[in-house]
C-alpha cells in the first residue's frame, strides 16, 4: 500500500438540502385540490412576513395532477395577489427526527376559483401545460425573498376554456436567517 494515500485529507460534501433539513430549516408543502377554469384562476403563495427574521431560498416547485384543460403557471415575485387566501395545513418540515418539530417562519397560502390577477411584484416567468403533465423546476434556493417578500404560482386556463380544472401545487424551501433586516 502506497503510505501516500493515507496522509490525504478527507472530507464529506453534503448536498446543501440535506444540511438545511439536518438543522431544521428545510420544509416542504403544498396546495391541493385547487381549482379554476370557466374565467377563474387558483393560486399558491409563499409569503416571507415581516419580522420572521429569515430569508426564503425556494428550492423546488412542481405543479401537478391539473385536469381537463391546457394551463398557463405564471410566477410572480413579491406580487399581490387577488382575493384572501387561506393557509394550507400541508406543511411539515422534512427532518422529523428533531423534537420538538420545528415550525416554519414561511406561510403557504391558497385560493381557488378567485377573480382578477395579481399586482405590483414582478412576472418573472410563465410556463404552460397540457392536462396530466407535472411542472417541476429545482431552483437551488437561488430565488431568495427577504421579510415582506412572497412567491406566487399563479395558474389560470391558458386557452378561455368553460371547463373546470384541478390540480395541486408544491414546495420545498429553506429558511436562513438574515443578519439585519432592511425594508426597500
Amino acid at each position: 500500500m502506497d503510505k501516500h494515500i493515507c496522509t490525504l485529507p478527507k472530507e464529506v460534501a453534503l448536498p446543501i438540502e440535506l444540511y438545511k433539513s439536518i438543522r431544521g430549516e428545510y420544509f416542504i408543502g403544498y396546495a391541493d385540490e385547487l381549482t379554476f377554469g370557466d374565467n377563474t384562476n387558483a393560486y399558491a403563495l409563499l409569503y416571507n412576513p415581516y419580522g420572521s427574521g429569515v430569508n426564503l431560498h425556494v428550492n423546488v416547485w412542481t405543479i401537478t395532477d391539473i385536469s381537463n384543460v391546457n394551463f398557463r403557471a405564471q410566477f410572480w415575485f413579491n406580487a399581490t395577489p387577488p382575493g384572501m387566501p387561506v393557509d394550507s395545513s400541508l406543511v411539515t418540515p422534512s427532518n422529523t427526527a428533531i423534537c420538538p418539530l420545528p415550525k416554519p417562519k414561511i406561510q403557504l397560502k391558497q385560493l381557488s376559483n378567485v377573480v382578477g390577477g395579481p399586482s405590483g411584484g414582478i412576472k418573472a416567468f410563465v410556463r404552460r401545460g397540457t392536462p396530466g403533465t407535472t411542472l417541476v423546476e429545482s431552483e437551488n434556493g437561488k430565488l431568495i425573498f427577504p421579510p415582506g417578500g412572497s412567491f406566487l404560482v399563479f395558474l389560470s386556463d391558458a386557452e378561455g376554456s368553460t371547463e373546470k380544472a384541478s390540480g395541486r401545487i408544491a414546495f420545498g424551501w429553506w429558511e436562513e436567517k438574515v443578519c439585519c433586516e432592511c425594508i426597500c
